[in-house]
């Protein structure tokens, strides 16, 4: 079985698939992660991104592996993530990552979360969940997470929200069936809870 969680930046995408991944006994595959991985390697680098996402070997699991080396980190910089909302925005980043993905999800159960994955990932999934939230509480817990002010928080996320919601390949939307979950106001274990009830019915 797989659940694609989908959403924009703040929505708790990976908080809460990381959670109900848990809970279930399933695989977690972060995507937004892999995109890091080829930030960090072109920021390390300057080489082309769509020659090194076709170079780079990631590994998830409890730590991020960008060719053997833990950058679990390193990925959760700043610049880190401003550059991966960019460079995810070339397709062929994009295609390179959905590959990778593709092959993860071929066997197994996973709860997998991103920004596409109930779209072009994965569209069979068997649960797929589109997270959202309104933009005042996603900017204040990216400003929390990141210990920024919520005002510099705002402003990158309208400006990634517009990049991700336009860009020619794999647009930010809901995914056809996807059940659209607004958390504001909600604790993180009443959204979880939320996932688990709609995962445990299928």
């Amino acid at each position: 079985m797989v659940i694609a969680i989908d959403g924009p930046a703040g929505a708790g995408k990976s908080t809460v698939a990381r959670a109900v991944a848990a809970a279930l006994g399933f695989t977690y595959l972060d995507s937004g992660a892999m995109y890091r991985c080829v930030a960090l390697a072109v920021l390390r680098s300057g080489g082309e991104p769509a020659a090194l996402a076709r170079s780079l070997t990631i590994e998830l699991g409890e730590r991020v592996l960008l060719d053997g080396e833990d950058v679990s980190g390193a990925i959760r910089a700043p610049e880190v993530s401003e550059l991966a909302s960019t460079v995810a925005a070339l397709p062929e980043v994009r295609s390179a990552m959905v590959a990778q993905q593709q092959r993860l999800l071929g066997s197994g159960d996973w709860v997998a979360e991103g920004r596409d994955i109930g779209t072009v990932v994965r569209p069979q999934a068997e649960l797929k969940v589109f997270l959202t939230a309104s933009e005042a509480e996603r900017a204040n817990r990216r400003a929390a997470e990141l210990g920024a002010t919520q005002e510099a928080v705002l402003a990158a996320q309208r400006e990634r929200d517009r990049r991700d919601s336009t860009r020619a390949a794999s647009p930010l939307r809901p995914a056809a069936g996807a059940v659209e979950l607004d958390t504001t106001g909600l604790t993180f274990d009443e959204v979880v809870a939320r996932v688990l009830t709609l995962a445990t019915a299928r």
